[in-house]
């Protein structure tokens, strides 16, 4: 990133009058190259694609070369296990993405003339093929760019995420207001029981992030994250990073307890949507996850007027919490012949499968029915 002017990605990225995207963004990037979180050892190597007219950058697309399949949160070990099963090498792949962040926003960044994805698609495939690659995976994008990649010949993958949409509500309470009364009672049990043994929770935001608040974090991150994960991808220079270029975009949700930070959850702040990233904790408390990544997070939302919180990849568990499912998307082109009928075999099937899921889970909304 540091080759390619902020000032130039930035305007492919978020043109005029588009919804800003933090994740997109040429700090947010940056700062995952110059923290050493991708790069170097990783298994992440930045191979960005710009798209130039008479030297002028027209459309861009943040690429890495991936040589495992680990950080993406689209699954396609499976796939990579099958292909070498039979003979083949899966990786390396090239990956159109945004390392470790399961969050929708745009890939292919043609500065709001949507004509030029169609030859940004097929760059993309030029560039599989001289590098010789297996195949191009373009993760967490709106279905309107995954309709085009499909009309350019890749194959569509959908998954689901649970988000929370803001109804116009005024405050929390008017956001219990529309559950039934069932769920009402166990969110607000959830609540107090979570900060029950003295626990303070406050917002943390622009100018007040400071770095006592990283290092504080980030043993919450290296804690949870060591114990779920076994590695976290994230190093401690990327909150610095992050802290340093893009203060008003970001938001820790921070628990305090005996006089000490004891939990937290980080957030990026988008033009209408409040994205849930990272969460880490040294002590357990009952429901203390749900009131920093999920109730607090709404109630920051209402108060700056946000339409949209989502709240990561997977978690049935944010169905109760008002957190409804969403269909995901993404595209994949893959070079083999063989490979790739396969997949979409495999895709057909699961499509279907995705769709009747979140049918089926929007039947047992927590929120009220007409009736009620």
């Amino acid at each position: 990133m540091s080759e390619i002017p902020a000032s130039v990605w930035d305007s492919l990225a978020c043109p005029s009058g588009a919804a800003r995207n933090p994740f997109t963004s040429h700090a947010f990037l940056q700062a995952l190259e110059l923290s050493g979180s991708v790069g170097g050892q990783s298994g992440w190597h930045p191979a960005h694609v710009i798209l130039e007219d008479s030297g002028q950058a027209i459309a861009a697309a943040p690429a890495y070369i991936k040589s495992h399949s680990y950080g993406e949160y689209v699954f396609d070990h499976g796939w990579a296990q099958a292909f070498e099963r039979a003979g083949g090498s899966y990786y390396p792949k090239l990956q159109v993405t945004v390392p470790f962040t399961p969050a929708t926003g745009p890939r292919l960044l043609t500065g709001g003339d949507t004509s030029l994805i169609a030859p940004l698609s097929e760059a993309l495939k030029t560039i599989c093929r001289r590098l010789d690659l297996s195949s191009v995976h373009v993760t967490f994008q709106p279905e309107t760019e995954a309709l085009a990649l499909e009309h350019a010949g890749f194959l569509q993958r959908h998954d689901q995420q649970f988000h929370w949409t803001n109804e116009g509500y005024a405050s929390f309470d008017d956001f219990l207001a529309q559950l039934s009364s069932m769920r009402r009672k166990n969110l607000k049990r959830e609540r107090r029981e979570a900060l029950s043994a003295g626990i303070e929770v406050e917002h943390v935001t622009g100018s007040e992030l400071r770095e006592e608040h990283w290092d504080a974090f980030f043993e919450f991150y290296m804690d949870t994250g060591s114990r779920k994960w076994g590695t976290p991808y994230l190093t401690r220079e990327f909150f610095s990073h992050v802290g340093s270029t893009m203060a008003d975009s970001i938001v820790l949700i921070m628990a305090r307890r005996a006089g000490r930070y004891i939990a937290g959850a980080l957030n990026f702040i988008g033009s209408d949507t409040l994205f849930g990233r990272n969460w880490g904790a040294i002590e357990h408390h009952p429901f203390l996850h749900f009131e920093l990544c999920y109730y607090q997070a709404i109630d920051f939302a209402i108060a700056r007027r946000l339409k949209v919180v989502e709240a990561g990849a997977q978690g049935e568990h944010k169905l109760a919490r008002g957190y409804l499912p969403v269909r995901t998307c993404s595209s994949h082109w893959i070079t083999h012949d063989g490979l790739r009928a396969a997949v979409a075999r495999y895709l057909q099937e699961e499509r279907a499968r995705v769709s009747e899921d979140i049918e089926i889970l929007r039947d047992h909304s927590p929120f009220r029915k007409p009736q009620d």
